[in-house]
């Protein structure tokens, strides 16, 4: 087991490493996501009781490292439920270059929700997702509402080491599959696409942005999962994979839209009232 070296990439960065690193986790603790999601089905809060309801807004999501859509059902029906318009990001399986994945697929759903539902769009990404969510943010925060993280180590790779095991060989996939359409240090922390650089930003003050991890995970290490910023940051009890079927999740994920909402309300609010003082003063 390596010791986990901590290093600054800019200043205002995220980032805590930019090494992908082996984590000291459980992955057999992952197998007990089955009860999360018997549990899900259990929950009132999945069938819309005391779950705060949206305003039509589209909210795209983005699948785990390897993963398909299909398996954030519960989460895209729920959505619905609720006052929303889910959508799926369309990428098939997450294993190929999250910047092309952004390029040539995600921009124009991103797109199409927008065109759908007239308003921002929110964000949910589970693990990798997460990550590629925050960067689409950054590089557009004039289309972006919020983002939600579900168990994304946005602050650096440290996980199992059967994970980084697939990663280095979805990486070896990439070069091969896509040659000089991608950086030679593709899929690595080091690589200087727009994808890792929108990373090493802040998050835009317009987006809010939410980060719920939990200190369970079997996967990656729960530390890199946070922004450290208390309103922002929840932590639940449940494994990595079932953070997509956990009740307590999906409390916080109405909360959060609601909460992206409000905020948007409010700056209207400002704005007017300034605009006002605005005319005010030429009156004079």
């Amino acid at each position: 087991m390596r010791r986990i070296r901590v290093e600054r990439a800019v200043p205002d960065s995220l980032l805590l490493t930019q090494d992908y690193e082996e984590a000291d986790v459980s992955i057999w603790s992952e197998v007990l996501f089955a009860t999360e999601l018997l549990m899900l089905h259990l929950a009132p809060v999945y069938y819309g009781v005391g779950a705060s309801h949206g305003d039509g807004s589209g909210v795209v999501l983005i699948p785990a490292f390897l993963c398909p859509d299909f398996y954030l059902t519960p989460l895209h029906q729920w959505l619905g439920r609720i006052g929303y318009k889910p959508f799926f990001s369309g990428i098939r399986f997450n294993a190929d270059c999250p910047n092309l994945l952004i390029r040539c697929q995600l921009n124009e759903t991103v797109e199409r929700a927008l065109a759908k539902s007239g308003r921002k769009v929110h964000l949910i990404g589970h693990s990798l997702g997460g990550i590629i969510a925050r960067s689409i943010a950054a590089q557009r925060p004039a289309d972006i509402a919020s983002v939600i993280t579900l168990g994304a180590p946005f602050r650096g790779t440290v996980a199992h080491s059967g994970i980084l095991q697939a990663a280095e060989m979805v990486r070896r996939q990439i070069l091969a599959k896509h040659g000089t359409r991608v950086l030679p240090e593709c899929y690595t922390g080091h690589c200087t696409c727009d994808f890792l650089n929108s990373l090493k930003t802040t998050m835009p003050e317009s987006v809010l942005e939410t980060a719920v991890y939990t200190q369970d995970d079997g996967i990656v290490d729960w530390h890199y999962c946070r922004t450290e910023h208390s309103e922002a940051d929840f932590s639940v009890t449940g494994t990595h994979v079932g953070l997509v079927f956990n009740p307590s999740v999906y409390t916080i994920v109405a909360q959060r839209l609601f909460q992206a909402h409000a905020n948007r309300g409010n700056q209207k609010n400002k704005r007017r009232v300034r605009g006002g003082r605005g005319v005010s003063r030429r009156s004079r």
